[in-house]
């Protein structure tokens, strides 16, 4: 008799319940704090080119977003800015990246079931974007994204509103994206689950990256690469699997609470 394996076995944690608006403000300004950091000590960011958003728990139409110029290694969850669709600081001092906010925005605006979404310049997944090809199904990690992958090639240069606004219709419904040129950029319902999903890809562009310059890599069946997507690309595995790397970032770097 086949035995069917439930993710749930696995699950230790529960995701928080805040009482207050106020206290899950702080609690997601503490992730996306960490996802900077954690980003900068896996080498995924470069310079000014790294921005992460999550969408502000009371106000829709507001997010969060680290500044541009300060290093990503330093951010405080106190640092970070919150600004509305027309780029406006709301809270806090500093400047955003105008592009990254370009693109974060008009993907908030499409897509009201995205509350995070994460990128930065990643050497592998940079250099993957370059082929202008999806990730195949090659490892049971890579098959975690089989079908939720976006292609974007056109626009391949964001400069202003109306491009932004295609490259969302382009990314459509899709958990993450492969834009042409540039890299990957990947959401979530929450920070923790759209950080995880950015660590992974990346890995997953470096892992093809090497066996197709080994070889001919194999992949999984369709059948089973969804089923992959259905269990290890659950929201819910995503959002366990960031509390190993928020254990281990917060426990090196507790100033980033500040």
């Amino acid at each position: 008799m086949q035995t069917t394996i439930s993710i749930n076995v696995f699950a230790t944690r529960e995701p928080p319940v805040f009482q207050t608006k106020e206290a899950e403000r702080q609690h997601v300004r503490e992730r996306l704090a960490a996802t900077c950091r954690i980003l900068n000590r896996r080498g995924l960011s470069e310079g000014l080119l790294g921005h992460v958003t999550v969408r502000d728990p009371e106000f829709a139409d507001r997010f969060w977003v680290n500044p541009i110029g300060m290093p990503m290694h330093r951010v405080k969850a106190s640092q970070l800015l919150q600004v509305d669709h027309q780029g406006r600081v709301l809270d806090g001092e500093g400047a955003v990246n105008p592009v990254g906010l370009l693109l974060h925005t008009a993907v908030h605006r499409a897509r009201p079931d995205v509350a995070a979404v994460c990128h930065s310049h990643a050497p592998s997944a940079s250099t993957w974007a370059a082929l202008e090809r999806l990730l195949d199904p090659i490892t049971q990690d890579a098959s975690v994204f089989y079908e939720r992958q976006a292609l974007i090639k056109t626009p391949r240069l964001v400069r202003d509103h109306d491009s932004a606004e295609r490259f969302a219709l382009e990314f459509g419904d899709k958990r993450v994206a492969i834009h042409a040129g540039h890299g990957i950029f990947t959401t979530g319902a929450s920070v923790d689950e759209a950080a995880w999903w950015f660590v992974l890809m990346d890995r997953c562009c470096d892992d093809q990256l090497r066996a197709e310059a080994a070889g001919t890599p194999t992949q999984y069946r369709a059948e089973d690469a969804r089923w992959l997507a259905s269990t290890l690309g659950s929201p819910r595995f995503a959002w366990l699997s960031f509390q190993t790397l928020w254990d281990d970032i917060i426990a090196s770097d507790p100033d980033l609470r500040d």
